[in-house]
């Protein structure tokens, strides 16, 4: 029969073996899990060509993966548009209702209106999945055109003019509508510091290269949002 002494040291070595266990979870893991929004720390790489939302979307959920908030339903903050006899896609109506939070447990907006209103969002709280801040204005290299193709509302944009590099399939043709993810821009006008609709992209190849995407201070990056 085990004695007081036994069974108050197996208790100890119980007690022991869940501090070391919880000692062994990283804290970015354990950060992760809560996180409901963020930057991509990087590209697809090939421009505008994402392989349409479902690519985008996927490069969301793969780098929520890898910082432990994979058990989300993930949506890039992307719009498309009117095309092939298939209706315009708004960006707003992807991301499910929020609230949403950084990877710093920072609360970004508590829902669509707040988001698409006065936000949170800034260089401090656009985070990565990581829990970066990503390179902006005055950063070497600025990362902070962020492809989004939506108007300043969420919604997609009417017309001819191309706004998402063919929905999301080209790099070579259109042209893609971007935010700043530090609010900065060249000057103090609204689209200047405007997250998600301040300039189309442009450059050498015609706007939806990787290449123009650097070119104008940008890397292919996107907006992921969780939807659940």
């Amino acid at each position: 029969m085990p004695t007081r002494f036994t069974t108050i040291s197996r208790l100890g070595l119980c007690a022991g073996a869940l501090a070391v266990a919880f000692a062994s979870i990283p804290p970015a893991a354990a950060q992760g899990a809560d996180t409901s929004f963020f930057v991509t720390s990087n590209g697809i790489g090939n421009g505008g060509n994402l392989g349409g939302l479902a690519g985008a979307d996927n490069q969301c959920q793969t780098l929520a993966q890898a910082s432990g908030a994979g058990a989300k339903t993930w949506r890039a903050y992307l719009s498309t548009q009117a095309a092939d006899g298939k209706p315009a896609i708004n960006a707003r109506d992807r991301i499910g209702a929020g609230p949403w939070k950084n990877a710093k447990g920072v609360v970004i907006a508590k829902d669509v209106a707040e988001l698409h209103g006065a936000n949170n969002l800034s260089k401090q709280t656009a985070l990565s999945e990581k829990g970066e801040v990503i390179n902006g204005r005055g950063d070497t290299p600025n990362r902070h055109d962020i492809l989004t193709g939506s108007q300043a509302d969420g919604t997609a944009f009417a017309g001819a003019d191309d706004r998402t590099c063919k929905n999301w399939t080209s790099s070579t043709q259109g042209a893609a509508m971007l935010g700043h993810a530090d609010r900065t821009g060249l000057d103090e006008t609204p689209p200047a510091k405007s997250w998600n609709t301040s300039h189309p992209s442009r450059g050498p190849d015609g706007g939806c290269s990787q290449a123009d995407l650097k070119s104008t201070g940008g890397d292919g990056l996107l907006y992921c949002f969780a939807a659940n």
